[in-house]
């Protein structure tokens, strides 16, 4: 059975189980295509932040209920209230908000463990936001991508995206969906490599834990050497980036992992990696 949380308590505002190493992540409100709240955010945030001092999970999958992903910010909760500070002219409020969406993003890419999105159905607004903020994405032939910002007046430079999505897709394709806020079908989320697989809607979630789940078996310490090399080098020269990954990969060699590795190939066995 999926173990509970540690004394950190149980999460409020979305679901969470963790069985074999793989934690996974539920946004639960399928009545309302699983929109974000204040108190969503917040708390997704500080959870991610969390994630650097649990040695007991391994991976993430984070999906939505009801057969769709995120419908985005919820309307009510967080359009209404934004509006309410823009009209006061409540400058510092709306700061604080956009740092703290921001925040979640920053919080998922220090996370030392992949975390892998299993999207299905609508993935819009801060929908497409978490799934563009995570390490690898599958998809449905229904899946519905929408980074839908410019739609209700605002930038497509929201939580990263303008960094981030060029880097994944490419300058132009993401300039016309931040720019338009168009719907990106699957296919084409697909073929422009922001979606790593596109798998059958009912097989969506076993299909990204069964992927979660190789990882966690994996050298974990050296995945997670690899997701901050992959973040820190976007700003690196290649030499930068060729020594930053001669000191990350000695650190790797000096675990036992690598040891294991080794004696494990030596006796034509699999080798089994504890983290360490």
């Amino acid at each position: 059975m999926p173990d509970d949380l540690d004394h950190r308590g149980v999460p409020q505002h979305f679901g969470w189980s963790l069985l074999d190493g793989v934690g996974t992540i539920t946004l639960d409100r399928p009545e309302r295509k699983n929109p974000l709240t204040l108190d969503s955010y917040a708390e997704l945030r500080d959870f991610f932040r969390g994630l650097v001092h649990r040695a007991d999970v391994k991976t993430i999958v984070i999906t939505g209920a009801g057969g769709n992903f995120c419908s985005g910010g919820d309307v009510h909760d967080i359009i209404g209230p934004l509006v309410r500070l823009q009209e006061a002219g409540d400058v510092g409020g709306l700061l604080r908000f956009t740092r703290m969406t921001g925040d979640l993003v920053k919080a998922m890419r220090a996370a030392p463990q992949p975390i892998v999105a299993a999207v299905d159905g609508i993935c819009a607004g801060a929908g497409a936001i978490l799934a563009m903020a995570s390490d690898l994405r599958f998809a449905t032939s229904r899946t519905k991508t929408a980074f839908l910002f410019v739609r209700v007046g605002l930038a497509g430079a929201d939580m990263g995206a303008c960094a981030i999505l060029p880097r994944i897709i490419g300058q132009g394709r993401a300039s016309e969906l931040l720019f338009t806020g168009r719907t990106m079908t699957a296919e084409e989320g697909e073929r422009w490599g922001f979606y790593n697989r596109l798998v059958e809607p009912g097989a969506v979630l076993a299909d990204a834990q069964a992927l979660a789940r190789s990882l966690a078996e994996g050298p974990t310490f050296a995945h997670a050497m690899t997701k901050a090399c992959l973040h820190a080098e976007w700003d690196m020269g290649v030499d930068a980036a060729i020594e930053a990954e001669a000191q990350a990969q000695a650190l790797c060699m000096g675990t036992r992992d690598f040891g294991r590795a080794y004696r494990a190939f030596v006796a034509k066995e699999r080798p089994v990696f504890a983290g360490d």
